[in-house]
């Protein structure tokens, strides 16, 4: 789902899923580019370890999410693991308008989130959090504020939700 190709320049946001991680980081291979990002040094370093266990290279950075240290441009793809919806909204926001400066045009940005269950199992398990961000637009409106074109949910299934958005070719 997330269309990585041989030689793509990907970045991931959000350094705790690492069989992702090291699995995308494969797609992009050799001839490409894998970045890994996250706000927390620990998180970052615990994961580039563990990608490393898999077989997959990938340049691992530490940084706020609302200041990429890229240059516009950079990316192919960004996969965005579980992080907007940790924020609040102004700060999702602004992450959202990083990843847009950081990617190319015709770049994608793939959100993918775990998303809460419904009814007592999910007031119980945290679902009120998860009905909030998703009253108020989750990452879809966070992707479409940014400036991404084409947003669209693409599955939610197995307690996971994934998003893409497209950066216009302007």
């Amino acid at each position: 789902m997330s269309g990585i190709k041989l030689g793509d320049r990907l970045l991931i946001l959000g350094a705790e899923d690492h069989a992702l991680i090291a699995a995308l980081a494969g797609k992009a291979g050799l001839t490409g580019r894998a970045c890994l990002l996250d706000a927390s040094p620990a998180v970052t370093a615990t994961a580039a370890t563990a990608v490393e266990r898999e077989g997959a290279l990938v340049e691992t950075y530490s940084a706020p999410w609302t200041m990429l240290p890229f240059d516009p441009h950079d990316f192919d793809v960004v996969v965005i693991r579980n992080v907007l919806r940790r924020l609040a909204a102004d700060t999702g926001l602004l992450c959202a308008q990083e990843v847009h400066r950081v990617l190319r045009p015709g770049g994608r940005s793939i959100v993918i989130e775990g998303v809460g269950r419904g009814g007592l199992g999910g007031l119980l398990g945290g679902g009120q959090a998860d009905s909030e961000y998703r009253r108020t637009g989750g990452a879809t409106h966070a992707l479409e504020a940014a400036g991404f074109r084409g947003v669209r949910t693409l599955a939610e299934r197995e307690g996971q939700l994934f998003v893409e958005g497209i950066k216009a070719a302007s």
